[in-house]
């Protein structure tokens, strides 16, 4: 008995230290990517030519219009959920008139943004993790480095680009299908007039939300594509890593997320209303 507890503390022991080293191992490549990461954006702005546009655009297609359907559903699943939700609660002490206010502001500030950066992160975060890693598993990545090319230029800055562009852009049309998503329920169960509600929306969906909402889907884009992008350079070179990098690049993106979207939520308040 005794000595079954010893052998349960000593793995005890094992696994908290183990965890320990993994945890210091991954702050040090981090800030580690975090340079390269850095100077790889600031070597595409000095010099715009070198960047790869072909693939650029290959990337902007998988961002964006591959994504499209999906995005489009969820937030229009999201603002019919909101509006039934809130409808019957507002319903019963007949504040049916501030749904369209409250619609609005929670999608254009926080779950449109967010919604759309969840979903990216499961899609592209994980294609772009899985097809860095599978090149580092066929050795494509040290031929590109034994032939003296850069694989941040060719892999990373494309990717970004894409991101950066795409993400807001879906963002601002989830915006609208979450919308119209609690328009339907505000006009259909609720019996509000359609141009009230419409009014309504435009009144209270002030352009500083809508800009804080993009302001939120470009740090979105540029946290998604460097965690799958470090991942990615990280992972084992066989089959059993791109598996396991592309599962730790959804999961840290989404943890990543929520953190800046918590942050970035506390700094746009203290702005807009001092607290």
């Amino acid at each position: 008995m005794k000595q079954s507890h010893l052998d349960d503390l000593r793995q005890f022991i094992t696994e908290t230290g183990e965890s320990t080293c993994s945890l210091w191992t991954d702050m040090i490549a981090s800030i580690q990517f975090t340079g390269d990461f850095a100077a790889a954006i600031w070597e595409a702005v000095r010099h715009p030519r070198k960047i790869r546009f072909r693939e650029t655009l290959y990337y902007l297609n998988v961002c964006g219009p591959d994504a499209l359907q999906i995005s489009l559903l969820i937030c229009l699943l999201m603002g019919l959920i909101m509006g039934y939700q809130s409808g019957v609660q507002m319903h019963k002490y007949g504040a049916d008139t501030f749904l369209p206010a409250l619609v609005a502001c929670i999608i254009v500030r926080e779950l449109g943004p967010l919604m759309i950066a969840v979903i990216a992160s499961g899609r592209a975060g994980s294609s772009f993790t899985a097809e860095i890693a599978a090149m580092k598993s066929t050795d494509e990545i040290n031929a590109m480095l034994t032939m003296g090319l850069s694989p941040w230029r060719f892999l990373v800055i494309p990717k970004l680009i894409a991101m950066m562009v795409m993400i807001p852009a879906l963002t601002l049309l989830g915006d609208i299908a979450g919308i119209i998503g609690g328009m339907l329920v505000g006009v259909g169960q609720l019996d509000l007039p359609a141009g009230m509600y419409y009014s309504s929306t435009i009144h209270w969906a002030h352009p500083k939300f809508i800009v804080e909402g993009l302001l939120k889907s470009e740090v979105f884009a540029i946290i998604i594509t460097a965690i799958a992008c470090m991942r990615g350079f990280r992972a084992d070179p066989d089959s059993l890593g791109v598996g396991k990098a592309t599962t730790q690049s959804v999961v840290t993106s989404l943890i990543a997320i929520i953190v800046a979207d918590f942050m970035m939520a506390y700094v746009f308040n203290f702005i807009f209303y001092g607290n």
